[in-house]
């Protein structure tokens, strides 16, 4: 089959494999016109405040915008559930010609004094960027009136794309860092940074940790509390998942307070496996350590029966992987390796150079490492592949199921656990659910290859 055709401009941000040496172009705008699957400014930093469950997230801006990211992910809460409701200050007309400014803070009183929350985030949207409106003063000023952290987030979506909101939202929370209480923390402590608690995932990994001898000072977002961030510069260590996200925080707490960080992933038996003997090397003790091989052969022994069931039904299928940050390429490929598919495409959304050399390394030769897709590539990329399984998000699953493929969704919005040990089962049977359905024999692409 022919390769599929790309737009000009587009070129440098796709990569084939064993054809050349990388280089391939990121961290760049995405081209007008191509329509993106990237989302805006505000949408990054909301997706990456949003699961702080005992805070008041405030929109500052027109409706709509609050709208688009109600219950955005699937961050559940073991407590408050404050996060799941969508505030917005509804701008009109009139707020934009006079300024916004006094319905803001008018807005702020009103939800503190109801909901009682530990802390607000107030997010600005692009048309708060445009009139001026001077979001630190307002919050500043509630934050002197109320007794609480008021973080300004400053998204306005004209100022870049998806991980200028990563950056924002870090910012926000960097105001929080440094205020609480750090007694009684101990030596092995940890903060887990990037994950977001989708179905559950952090209380899976809490425990992994907890098992084997370590503290989880703070979740950064997922299930998190203003009180808890507080006081995570008094932890030991910045456990990094989705870098992406929350690299820029853990950075930042290196700097100011001496934090070191590592880089992790939970998805998939070698990564979870490597999180925690990463964890636990860190700390340099033994006993740590035999605690975690010990948790890890448990896992692995309970796993490894039902892994093979399903690599025997799935092997030599081919998958195509598009994600938002780079570090679930990473898990997926070898997830998908370890069920014996075959990962012929896989992009992310705001990767670096050194996530797609990190992918090149991982990847056979002739897959396709693509930067910033949109949907006429995707869609030309599967077909072109033959793909059997397309794994993205809620903006990737029309184009699997209009092309007659098998979608598993592994973004923000799912409810399924796919973290840790068990999630890797789930995922597992997800895929072979999905990829071996019948329904995909009577699709157009199935009926023309069987003719």
């Amino acid at each position: 089959m022919k390769e599929a055709a790309i737009l000009k401009d587009r070129q440098g941000q796709m990569f084939r494999k064993g054809q050349k040496t990388l280089d391939i172009e990121c961290n760049k705008d995405s081209l007008a016109g191509a329509v993106s699957q990237r989302a805006c400014v505000f949408c990054g930093s909301r997706v990456v405040l949003y699961p702080i469950a005992d805070a008041l997230h405030l929109v500052h801006g027109p409706i709509g915008c609050a709208v688009y990211t109600w219950d955005i992910r699937g961050a559940l809460s073991s407590g408050p559930e404050l996060h799941r409701l969508s505030f917005s200050t509804d701008l009109q007309e009139m707020d934009v010609i006079f300024g916004g400014e006094p319905k803001l803070e008018r807005a702020l009183h009103e939800l503190i004094d109801r909901h009682q929350p530990k802390g607000a985030f107030v997010y600005s949207t692009c048309i708060v960027g445009l009139i001026g409106d001077d979001l630190e003063a307002v919050c500043k000023k509630v934050s002197e009136e109320k007794n609480i952290p008021v973080l300004p987030v400053q998204s306005e979506g004209f100022k870049g794309n998806k991980r200028a909101g990563y950056e924002a939202a870090c910012k926000a929370m960097g105001h929080l860092v440094g205020t609480g209480d750090t007694s009684n923390i101990s030596k092995y402590s940890i903060n887990i940074l990037g994950d977001f608690n989708l179905a559950g995932e952090i209380w899976l990994i809490r425990e992994y940790f907890e098992k084997i001898g370590v503290e989880v000072v703070a979740n950064i977002t997922g299930d998190g509390r203003i009180a808890d961030i507080q006081r995570c510069h008094g932890a030991a260590l910045n456990v990094v998942q989705c870098s992406g996200a929350t690299m820029d925080l853990a950075n930042m707490m290196e700097e100011k307070y001496g934090i070191p960080s590592i880089r992790v992933s939970y998805f998939g038996v070698e990564d979870m496996a490597e999180a925690l003997y990463s964890v636990a090397e860190y700390f340099e003790d033994p006993i740590l350590l035999e605690r975690a091989q010990q948790l890890v052969q448990e896992e692995v022994a309970a796993l490894a029966p039902e892994l093979a069931r399903y690599k025997k039904a799935l092997k030599g299928k081919k998958a195509a992987i598009y994600v938002g940050g780079a570090f679930k390429a990473f898990s997926l490929v070898k997830a998908f390796r370890l069920i014996g598919m075959d990962v012929v495409m896989v992009g992310s959304q705001t990767g670096t150079a050194e996530d797609y050399s990190e992918l090149e390394e991982i990847t056979d030769d002739g897959t396709i490492i693509v930067d910033d897709s949109n949907p006429l590539e995707l869609s030309a990329f599967i077909k072109e592949k033959e793909v059997d399984l397309f794994v993205g998000g809620v903006k990737e699953r029309p184009i699997a199921y209009k092309l007659g493929v098998a979608f598993c969704d592994h973004n923000h919005e799912r409810k399924e656990m796919l973290a840790g040990f068990h999630g890797m089962l789930n995922f597992a049977q997800e895929v072979y659910s999905s990829v071996m359905s019948p329904v995909w024999n009577f699709v157009p692409r199935r009926t023309e290859e069987n003719n």
